[in-house]
């Protein structure tokens, strides 16, 4: 599975690429506006909280616009920007659930942690590691969260976040690679200065993670009786490999070969 995945993700990006770098002007464009606000602590410590949260709100409500656009590419389907302005409305509620976890990740690694490492003791030092596993766990279904929305649309905010829970447990080894996984994307952004593959590309990425997870899913619904252990991954991905075809990264840059 993580073998096709990482060929999945890739040509799923390259196949939307001038999308996805449309969209990470938007996400850059806010980055720039986090930054900004750092100036506001000279006015007032409250006013750039606000502003923090603020910029954070509406990064949320992109984030689940540029969802409904993702489930699209990652379905093969190119869409338009009134896919974009649709998942306003049809994300709004996750969205603002999104907003609350991210700030709660965001309490915790920079309040919470540092005022438990502050208290002299051992207490002090085993509630600032429970809390670290806490932030931990928090940071392995995040990228789950809003993919999981667009597949599960019939979910309400609470209920999505709590399947990320089942999901992540589930698929614990897939999880850790995927961590792995976005930590490079982020680098690779980093380096790319957030232009590929950013923040639409991962939102991609774990549209088709997702995805495929489902697919397993619904192949156990038809086959209760498969051992989890020994999947048939071949017959589980096998529409999924037709769709993508037998591409290669050499046809791709080398295409009269």
């Amino acid at each position: 599975m993580i073998g096709f995945f990482i060929k999945k993700a890739f040509f799923d990006g390259w196949d939307n690429l001038i999308g996805l770098v449309l969209y990470n002007l938007v996400s850059i464009g806010l980055l720039i506006l986090l930054l900004l606000a750092s100036y506001l602590t000279e006015v007032s410590t409250l006013v750039w909280l606000l502003a923090i949260a603020l910029t954070l709100l509406i990064f949320c409500l992109f984030s689940g616009a540029l969802s409904n656009v993702c489930y699209e590419y990652s379905n093969y389907r190119r869409s338009g920007f009134s896919v974009f302005r649709e998942g306003f409305s049809r994300y709004f509620k996750h969205s603002l659930f999104y907003f609350v976890f991210l700030l709660l990740m965001f309490v915790i690694a920079f309040v919470v942690i540092p005022f438990y490492l502050s208290i002299n003791g051992v207490v002090g030092m085993l509630l600032a590691v429970v809390m670290l596993w806490v932030f931990i766990i928090m940071a392995l279904i995040m990228p789950y969260y809003l993919a999981l929305s667009s597949y599960l649309p019939g979910d309400g905010p609470f209920k999505t976040f709590k399947k990320c829970f089942l999901v992540m447990a589930d698929n614990m080894g897939f999880s850790l690679f995927f961590a792995l996984y976005n930590l490079v994307m982020i680098v690779l952004s980093v380096v790319t200065m957030g232009f590929i593959p950013g923040v639409a590309g991962m939102n991609l990425a774990s549209h088709d993670a997702v995805k495929l997870i489902m697919l397993k899913y619904d192949y156990l619904e038809e086959n209760p009786d498969t051992d989890k252990k020994h999947l048939p991954w071949e017959d589980i991905l096998f529409e999924e490999k037709e769709k993508v075809g037998p591409r290669s990264f050499r046809s791709m840059i080398f295409p009269w070969k």
